[in-house]
């Protein structure tokens, strides 16, 4: 059954036991935090892993993001549940392939990385799994659920991507005018002109400070996490491919259909038309 909220009752606890307190602890040095490699249909994964005890966590990053993103939360999660932190195929320091070479279909899809997700709970964490997931990743958390329900515990949502550039979202008339543009970063020098002027120190710095609240945790280090993968050979072919990725689900129409719960957390700054929680 569904129902509508806005907010949370602080007091109420719900399976994910989530708190402010536990949101600001330090850094854990009492964990260690394993890199590893998982062969997925002939493809490198990156993955880290920390934590022998306690439900499993996988987590989910976002666009242009990878592993390292959650390199604060590991330790401390890690010390009551057996972590997970995945890169996405075509993210972090994960293979990416060229699309253009595996065929018509699009590859860097929901679809695919829902798949993945769902593979790499059978054969690397071996187990059902809380998802937590940022962003683009919130969609991908979605997926996965959708397409195998006996996996997934739960999914907690924060600030999900609500694809605002979806091609349903635009207006009638500017579609063709999108589609144009998608070809042109796609099929012509332009986009890789495009790729550059982002993928440098001040452009990225800039993004995340639009992100953070606290711009303080933008600092050298994260720069680092988040630019120097995506300077990696194929980067920016991926980056290319998903941003001309306007089709695909939306979350409202994969929220229907999970059926383990689901905690949105999201910028309170920002409006959202209905947040559906669904147990």
């Amino acid at each position: 059954m569904a129902t509508c909220s806005r907010s949370c009752d602080p007091n109420e606890r719900n399976l994910f036991e989530w708190s402010s307190v536990e949101a600001v602890k330090p850094v854990s040095d009492k964990v260690k935090v394993e890199t590893c490699t998982w062969n997925w249909k002939g493809y490198s994964i990156r993955y880290q892993y920390a934590g022998d005890t306690g439900p499993a966590l996988v987590l989910v990053h976002g666009f242009g993001a990878n592993s390292d993103h959650w390199r604060k939360n590991i330790p401390v999660l890690a010390e009551s549940h057996r972590v997970f932190s995945i890169d996405l195929i075509g993210y972090g320091y994960s293979d990416k392939p060229n699309p253009r070479e595996l065929g018509d279909s699009p590859f860097y899809t929901f679809e695919t990385w829902g798949s993945q997700l769902n593979d790499f709970c059978r054969e690397v964490v071996k187990d059902e799994a809380f998802f937590i997931c940022n962003s683009i990743g919130g969609l991908v958390g979605l997926q996965a659920a959708v397409a195998d329900p006996t996996i997934c515990k739960g999914v907690m949502l924060l600030n999900i991507s609500l694809r605002m550039l979806h091609i349903t979202k635009q207006p009638w008339f500017g579609r063709p005018l999108i589609r144009s543009f998608q070809n042109l970063l796609r099929n012509t020098p332009v986009g890789k002109f495009f790729f550059q002027t982002v993928a440098t120190r001040e452009a990225v710095r800039n993004i995340l400070c639009q992100c953070y609240h606290d711009t303080t945790q933008v600092t050298e280090e994260l720069v680092d996490t988040i630019l120097l993968p995506g300077l990696e050979p194929g980067a920016a072919d991926v980056f290319l491919e998903f941003i001309c990725y306007s089709d695909g689900p939306l979350p409202e129409e994969l929220l229907p259909q999970v059926k383990c719960p689901v905690l949105v957390e999201f910028d309170l700054t920002k409006v959202i038309e209905c947040c559906w929680v669904w147990n």
